[in-house]
Formats: C-alpha cells, sequence, structure tokens
C-alpha cells in the first residue's frame, strides 16, 4: 500500500449542513463532509452517501480516499443519512423513498455550490454503492457517473434477506441486529452542537427492529420491489462502474448490470475479493490500485476531457484551516486535511472506455482455505456480455435415486454470509459438509474454466408440502480436499417464482431449476468437479418448520457449468492490468492497548447430550482513540444454535455494546442491544431490547416481542 502525499491540488476540508426538503414542508439538516482541491475553478463533485457515521465510525476510511479525490481536482463529499450521525431527522428501515429523495437532494445542493462545476458521480461500497444506484435510477440531472462496489440491484433476491426464496438466516438477524444497535448510536456533540440530546431521544423513540418488516415479507412483493433497480434498468441515466468480488455475495448484480445497462456507459470489474473495496489489505488479493481506476473513470464522464490539467496559479492555491461552506447550508470549519501541491504536470485518461465490458479475475484451483492473501490466478477481460465465448455445458447425475435428508446443522463450515477479510471468513475444506450430502462428482480431463452462474435442474419427489435444497459445487483435488466455489439455494414453495409461494403436493415429483451464485473458476486436469446437494444449511438458510427432505432422481437430474472456451492464439499476458493500491495519509486513529489484543473469532460448539450445535462469533475491535479526542468501543457476539433433527429449536442471537466517550468533555454515552429469533411451527418469535445510558443515567430502555406469522406476505 503506498500512501500519497503529493497531489497536483493542495486541499481543504468543510464540514457542512446541508438543508433536505422533508414531506411536511419543512427542512431537514443532513451532515456532510466537503475535501475539496483549493482552487479559483469550480471542479465536479462526488458524493458518498450512506448512514454509517462520519465522525468516527467511517472516519478512517473516508480519510483514506476523500482527500485523495480533493487532491486530484474533485471536490469529495460525505454525508450521514437522515436519523444517523449527526444528521437530523430519525431513522427509518433500508433504503426507504425518503433516504434516497434526500440523496438526489443532496447531488442538486451540490450542483448549484459556486465550487461545484455542475456534475456529480455518487461512489460507495454495500449501502453506500446500493444507494448510488438507487438514486441514478432517481435520475437527477447533475448525476453524471456512479461508481458503485459490492452493491445489489434486486433487495429480494440478491441481498441479506432471502436466497432463492428461503429466510436467509444469519443475514437477516445479524444485519437486523447491528443496525438497531446503530441506529440508537447518539450524535455527537462536538459536531451536533447543543442539541443532540433531543435528536438522541426522538431517534429512540422512532427506532423499530427491521425485521419485523422483512420477515412478514415473504414473497417478491412491492416492498422489496421499491429499491431494486433490476425492476426498471432503462431509468438510469449515468454511467456506471459496477465493482464486485468472488467471494461477495453481491457479485451477481456486476454481471446483470453489465448484461442489462447500455454498454457504451457500463463497465464491470470483479475481482478475488470479499465485501469491501477492492483496494484495502483484506484477504483474499491481489488488492488492485482501485482509486487511480476511478480516477480514470471520473475524468472520463465527469470532465469530458482525456486531458486533465492541473497545478497551482490559481490564486488560491493555499492549506485551509478552517472555513465556511457557500450556499444554503452553513459550515463549521475542521480542519486540514492535508494535500500539497505540486504546481506542475497533467494527468492523462488512458482510455477507461476502451477497457473490455467485463474485467474479471479467473481463479486457479487451490487447496481449501478460511483466508488466503492472494489467491492464485490471472487477469481476462470480455468485450460484451453475455459473452459469446461461454457456452452451458450440462453434465448429467448418475446412480440411483438417493433420499437427501440432511442433519439441520448442515451449513456450519459456509464460511461468513458477507466476508470482509478476517481470519475465519471463508469456507474450510468442505469435506464435513459434503458428508452430510449426497454428491455426484464429474472427472476433470482438461483444464476447464468457468465465467457466470451456473445451473442446476433436479428432479425431487417430496412426502411433505415444503422443503429447501441447496446445491454447492466444489473443486476436488486427488487428496479429497474440497474448495467451494460457489452455492445456491431454493425454497420448494418458490420454485415456481419469487413472487408468489406453492405448496408441494406431497408425494409429488417434479423438476426445479436454480442458479448458483456467479463464479470466474479454473478447474485444473486430475481435479473432480463435485456437485454436493443438502436439504439444510444452517444458518445461511432458516428451515421450514416442517421441513422435510426428498428423493433426487439423477434420471431427471443435471449441473449445467457456464464454460468459457480458451482464447484463439498466444494469450496476451499483461493486457489488463491495475495500479498498486494507494491512499491518502491515514487519520492517525489509535487502538488503545489492552490485555487481550482484539481479534474477531469462529467458533463451532457442540452439546453432545442435547444433540445440539452453536456457531459463535465474536467482534471486538477494541477501543479506537480518535485524533478529535472520541474514544470509541464497540463489541459484538453472535449465536447460530440449533439440534440436528429439531428445526424448530432453530435460534440466533445478537448482542451489541457501543460506547462513545469523550473524557475531556465528561460524555460518555453506552448502547447495549440484545436480538433475539426463534420460532414454532406457524410463527417466528422475536425479542429486541435497547438500554442507552448517559453516563450511569439510564436514557432510554426498550423490548419489543413480536410473532411474525412464517406464511407472512
Amino acid at each position: 500500500m503506498r500512501i500519497r502525499n503529493d497531489y497536483p491540488y493542495e486541499t481543504r476540508r468543510d464540514d457542512v449542513r446541508i438543508p433536505v426538503p422533508d414531506a411536511s414542508g419543512g427542512t431537514t439538516l443532513l451532515y456532510g463532509r466537503v475535501w475539496r482541491p483549493v482552487t479559483d475553478e469550480p471542479v465536479p463533485a462526488l458524493l458518498e452517501y450512506l448512514p454509517y457515521r462520519l465522525s468516527d465510525w467511517t472516519a478512517a476510511a473516508d480519510r483514506q480516499r476523500h482527500p485523495w479525490y480533493a487532491g486530484h481536482g474533485y471536490a469529495s463529499v460525505r454525508v450521514d443519512v437522515r436519523g444517523h450521525g449527526n444528521s437530523e431527522g430519525v431513522p427509518g428501515d433500508e433504503y426507504t423513498a425518503a433516504e434516497q429523495a434526500d440523496g438526489a437532494a443532496v447531488v442538486e445542493w451540490l450542483a448549484r455550490q459556486p465550487w461545484c462545476a455542475g456534475r456529480v458521480g455518487m461512489f460507495g461500497v454495500s449501502w453506500g454503492g446500493t444507494s448510488a444506484l438507487q438514486i441514478a435510477a432517481l435520475a437527477p440531472e447533475p448525476l453524471k457517473a456512479v461508481v458503485t462496489v459490492c452493491s445489489t440491484d434486486d433487495r429480494y433476491d440478491n441481498d441479506v434477506h432471502r436466497i432463492g426464496g428461503a429466510v436467509a438466516a444469519a443475514g437477516t438477524a445479524s444485519r437486523a441486529a447491528t443496525l438497531l444497535a446503530f441506529g440508537a448510536r447518539p450524535p455527537d456533540p462536538v459536531y451536533a452542537g447543543d442539541d443532540w440530546r433531543e435528536l438522541w431521544r426522538s431517534r429512540l423513540e422512532a427506532l423499530e427492529p427491521l425485521h419485523h418488516n422483512w420477515l412478514a415479507h415473504r414473497t417478491r412483493d412491492e416492498y422489496w420491489k421499491h429499491g431494486s433497480i433490476c425492476e426498471d434498468y432503462g431509468a438510469i441515466r449515468a454511467a456506471v462502474l459496477a465493482v464486485g468480488g468472488w467471494q461477495d455475495p453481491y457479485r451477481d448484480t456486476v454481471l446483470r448490470l453489465v448484461g442489462e445497462l447500455d454498454p457504451a456507459r457500463t463497465r464491470g470489474i470483479i475481482g478475488p475479493w470479499p465485501h469491501e473495496y477492492p483496494d484495502q489489505e483484506h484477504t483474499p488479493g491481489p488488492a488492485i490500485g482501485f482509486l487511480q481506476e476511478t480516477l480514470r473513470w471520473w475524468d472520463h464522464w465527469l470532465r469530458g476531457d482525456a486531458t486533465v490539467r492541473a497545478g497551482r496559479g490559481s490564486g488560491t492555491d493555499r492549506p485551509v484551516t478552517a472555513g465556511t461552506s457557500t450556499g444554503p447550508g452553513t459550515g463549521t470549519g475542521t480542519g486540514t486535511d492535508g494535500g500539497t501541491g505540486d504546481g506542475t504536470g497533467t494527468r492523462t485518461d488512458a482510455g477507461v472506455m476502451a477497457e473490455p465490458l467485463l474485467r474479471f479475475w479467473v481463479t486457479e484451483s487451490h487447496a481449501p482455505a478460511t483466508a488466503y492473501e492472494e489467491l492464485p490466478g490471472r487477469w481476462d477481460g470480455e468485450p460484451v456480455w453475455p459473452s459469446p465465448r461461454v457456452t452451458p455445458v450440462a453434465y448429467a447425475f448418475r446412480g440411483p435415486p438417493p433420499l437427501v435428508d440432511s442433519p439441520q446443522h448442515t451449513g456450519l463450515d459456509a464460511g461468513s454470509f458477507t466476508p470482509s477479510g478476517e481470519d475465519a471468513d471463508l469456507p474450510p475444506d468442505q469435506r464435513d459438509e459434503d458428508a452430510k450430502s449426497v454428491s455426484f462428482e464429474f472427472a476433470v480431463t482438461e483444464r476447464t474454466e468457468i465465467l457466470g452462474r451456473p445451473r442446476v435442474t433436479l428432479r425431487l419427489r417430496l412426502d411433505a408440502p415444503h422443503g429447501q435444497v441447496v446445491a454447492r459445487l466444489c473443486d476436488v483435488a486427488p487428496d479429497g480436499s474440497s474448495t467451494l466455489v460457489t452455492r445456491g439455494a431454493l425454497d420448494l414453495s418458490s420454485r415456481a417464482g419469487r413472487d408468489r409461494a406453492d405448496d408441494w403436493q406431497a408425494g409429488a415429483t417434479e423438476d426445479v431449476s436454480f442458479e448458483l451464485g456467479a463464479a470466474g473458476h479454473a478447474f485444473a486436469a486430475g481435479r473432480r468437479i463435485r456437485l454436493a446437494v443438502s436439504s439444510a444449511y444452517w444458518p445461511w438458510i432458516w428451515p421450514r418448520a416442517d421441513s422435510a427432505g426428498f428423493t433426487l432422481d439423477p434420471d431427471g437430474s443435471f449441473l449445467e457449468l457456464p464454460v468459457r472456451a480458451a482464447p484463439e492464439g498466444p494469450r496476451s499476458a499483461g493486457t489488463i492490468a491495475f495500479g498498486e493500491p494507494e491512499h491518502a495519509e491515514p487519520l492517525g486513529v489509535v487502538t488503545a492497548v489492552t490485555l487481550d489484543p482484539p481479534r474477531p473469532g469462529r467458533l463451532v460448539v457442540r452439546d453432545v447430550a442435547k444433540g445440539e450445535w452453536r456457531l459463535e462469533l465474536s467482534h471486538d475491535p477494541g477501543t479506537r482513540v480518535h485524533p478529535d479526542g472520541l474514544e470509541h468501543t464497540e463489541r459484538s457476539a453472535e449465536s447460530y444454535s440449533i439440534r440436528e433433527r429439531d428445526p424448530l429449536s432453530a435460534r440466533a442471537c445478537t448482542e451489541w455494546t457501543i460506547r462513545l466517550h469523550r473524557p475531556d468533555q465528561g460524555w460518555d454515552t453506552t448502547v447495549e442491544t440484545r436480538s433475539e429469533i426463534g420460532c414454532d411451527e406457524e410463527d417466528f418469535l422475536t425479542t429486541d431490547e435497547v438500554v442507552c445510558r448517559h453516563g450511569r443515567e439510564v436514557v432510554f430502555h426498550r423490548t419489543w416481542q413480536k410473532r411474525i406469522p412464517r406464511t407472512a406476505g
């Protein structure tokens, strides 16, 4: 990682309040931070818009990229969503219409500022990347380009809530518990001012557990269609650079976007990465110079000029230590982020639109592990998508009809739902999981490369009205070790479409078909392709109350792999290349020294007497001390338990503790939450508790208990 400290432009930083309209006719002020070049020339603006608190939680990450963009001639802006961080208002559900309208209003506000050239881009990872797509679908006129990373275009079928129509147990439980805890955090009085108590009180009174809605909407109804840009790709007018990683569950979005959007305004990149920006030092790599790559995108679409000149000589190229924003918002200067101009040079766009429509990492066969520094492979590209070089190849099943009746704890070796590069994130050797499944194998006689989404077609006989089927594609070495390549699942009530729920006629035989997640992988000659089929996958999927196994008829079942033909002629090594990762100078957040060093944990526990299995996850990064004096401590613990033959024993529990403390000001706040989900035959049973303190005083305590019909929606 190269730390950049010299730039074409000197930079300044201003904290601003951005007014956005309310439905009531009033105005809400959103909190923003603007890094921009010191110049008299108006420049394009870049916006990152999300709910994760710019003054603390994302402060270190923001410092990596926003000053970097400013140093290269862009006004780079980070804004907290309404009801979060130091913005006014109260928190709501994910991706509400109000949140999206606010984002569009921020885009318009930026375009009106005297320091802005009127052209705006949006970027972000995860929530921020999804927000960028959603706001692009609203088509505010100044929004000309988007960079979306690890994001989704389909809130129902490619997010944390559902997998093939089945409830995503770990995704739903963890996400809802995290957002409940995050939504309960107080504004920081240093930035929010004396009204922080009233802002906090109003937020807490409006707080609701979000999984109440998620569990209540079983099928792909209007609730899920809202915010899913796959409903109308044509609404997006901005140019889109879509980026994902093969270890990220959102990766399918990249393939859909490059396949559906105008190829003259779209490019896609899929690397070996987890659910993170691709320039982070999070395994697996290799990481790339993502800031440099996105700069090419911004220069092309926001400047409209192949050559971008930068340097001093505009009369105001000097550091600014405090400042006031111009326009409707009010500003509070908070210091310099330290770009220094070199006074010379040009930056040339090397032709970002001359790159292939889709650039991707092809992963070669490798041993299973829960983390990798780098995965073996190479970069390659496709000029069009879908590619004529990718052909579905069928692998027919053989053998007598087996009964697939997996124990309920099948899936404990699935790995993290949204891996972030931690030591235990990725799936370990899959042999234990394969033993709980029914597998079909195919010898690899020559190197076989796949690119896209595999599909399975299964002929099943069920003796119950409901069931679930999971398929895992593995790369098996001669020594028997099994590396997960990709997987997919289907709640059988969703077999005719995600917008409906159809019971299975007991005793009937039907053919069902579903896709697995996208993969870019090469199976080496001498290895085996394994397709493992199970009827359970805990805790990725919540079991049905009457979950039963099924009989699989191989005569009507097969695997389709998207096999990519080898290129004609010698391969041109190095045709697709990226720079080395580069960031701005770090913020200087220090992790306080403790006797027990902070580390994530992943532990599987078996209670032999009860026949119960439990997955325990811990997150404890310790206390982080910010340069402005804030001490930020957070830790969480997740537990997912189930008994081997009892689907009604499924339980998910998540606890959070967050402390925000300013010792020099006597400000000391704590948020504690506990969220549980269980079930019986008819309902999901949810309990959520929030306790907030200022010092020793309990300022808020509420418990929610709710029964949600499993057949709701």
